[in-house]
């Protein structure tokens, strides 16, 4: 076989591969778009998130005190936020805590629970609810990540993030790779080419 025709034979398998990579990024795109039009936005939203005055993280209250010795047990706050929950607000939302964010230098303990973007932030000191929150963020975090399915189908036990974040990973490395090579594929074949010429 002539150099020549090592060359040509190259020049095809290239054009061979970037015919392949182009199929699946274009295909892999059209199944996956909206997934990632979700995902994106979502991201742009959580990188703005305290950034974007209260509409989608809500600021924290400020308690009567920071020292931690004149607080409250944690035990007798996580009651006052489970009976504010429970009695106060209405809609008969879940009071079944899921999460406890303590902020001594804020003198105060966010409380989110199970089931909705309700949350409460408690003074740390007196037990007295300073606000009733609306966990946008934490919505718009479930949506980018998968976990809003796995609230609305509970008995998931998490499968559907899992799958749902293992795909676009993969996706996203699918379109680095094929991304790569059809920016490259065809400097590579010009390059063959130019040597061809000169042979």
């Amino acid at each position: 076989m002539t150099e020549n025709q090592t060359i040509q034979q190259q020049r095809s398998r290239h054009a061979r591969i970037i015919r392949l990579f182009r199929k699946l990024h274009r295909q892999t795109a059209i199944v996956l778009m909206v997934a990632f039009l979700i995902m994106a936005i979502s991201g742009i939203l959580l990188g703005w998130k305290k950034n974007a005055g209260s509409l989608l993280l809500a600021p924290t209250q400020t308690g009567t005190s920071t020292n931690l010795e004149a607080w409250l047990p944690i035990s007798q706050l996580a009651d006052a936020a489970t009976a504010y929950m429970r009695d106060s607000i209405p809609g008969n939302k879940s009071a079944e805590i899921d999460r406890m964010d303590v902020r001594p230098s804020k003198g105060i303990v966010k409380f989110s629970f199970t089931g909705h973007y309700k949350g409460l932030q408690v003074d740390g000191a007196t037990g007295k609810i300073l606000l009733v929150e609306q966990r946008r963020s934490d919505l718009i975090e479930h949506i980018h990540d998968g976990t809003i399915a796995d609230r609305i189908f509970p008995n998931q036990e998490g499968w559907f993030k899992l799958i749902y974040t293992m795909v676009m990973g993969l996706s996203l490395m699918l379109f680095v790779i094929t991304g790569f090579w059809l920016w490259m594929g065809p400097k590579r074949m010009r390059k063959l080419g130019r040597h061809h010429l000169k042979k």
